[in-house]
């Protein structure tokens, strides 16, 4: 994969609460150049452990062989629903980035209140290891996880495709996507976010 070429596509993957059982997923094939060519959607269980598989169900999809990597918004979403980006880059093929805004003392103790005994979630939790710090040309700094490409590639497409604050611009649109269709459907019991840990 060139970083530089001007053609690249990144495959953004955002969320927003589309009620109190289910979160819609929004993802938005878009190039380094601005250029979106391809939109597509899934659907969560809020406090669910599915949002690892509707990711690559919302890839799947799409049907696209020109994407060359997944930038996604947050690794848990949807009320503790965490995402793997190791089993999303070995079903895709492709490598993936998650980023994240905050800083954060880590969610193992509010996984073991809110899902006392759940071993697997807590497990699937701690596996995510720890993140690295991006400074952005923006001045932000951000938070990523990368699997299946070097850290320092990672940083550099999240540079390349960030063009003000510290959101970058494949999330920041997928994301508001994703709320726009949430607020058209009218859905009620919208949950607090928990995406930036």
């Amino acid at each position: 994969m060139h970083i530089a070429k001007p053609g690249l596509r990144a495959l953004g993957v955002a969320e927003s609460y589309s009620g109190r059982e289910y979160s819609t997923l929004a993802g938005v094939v878009m190039r380094k150049d601005l250029r979106i060519d391809g939109v597509g959607f899934a659907r969560v269980t809020v406090g669910g452990m599915d949002a690892t598989d509707a990711i690559i169900r919302l890839y799947s999809r799409l049907g696209r062989r020109d994407i060359n990597f997944l930038m996604i918004g947050g690794n848990v979403i949807a009320w503790y629903n965490i995402i793997d980006p190791a089993a999303v880059h070995e079903a895709t093929g492709l490598p993936v980035i998650v980023v994240t805004y905050e800083e954060s003392e880590g969610l193992e103790e509010d996984i073991r209140r809110h899902f006392p005994g759940d071993d697997a979630r807590l497990a699937a939790y701690r596996r995510l290891g720890e993140r690295m710090p991006v400074r952005l040309r923006s001045g932000c700094t951000l938070f990523i996880r990368s699997c299946g490409i070097a850290g320092e590639d990672a940083a550099r497409l999240c540079n390349g495709f960030t063009y003000e604050g510290r959101v970058p611009e494949p999330i920041r649109v997928a994301r508001l996507i994703a709320r726009g269709v949430v607020r058209s459907s009218g859905s009620p019991g919208l949950a607090p976010d928990n995406h930036d840990r």
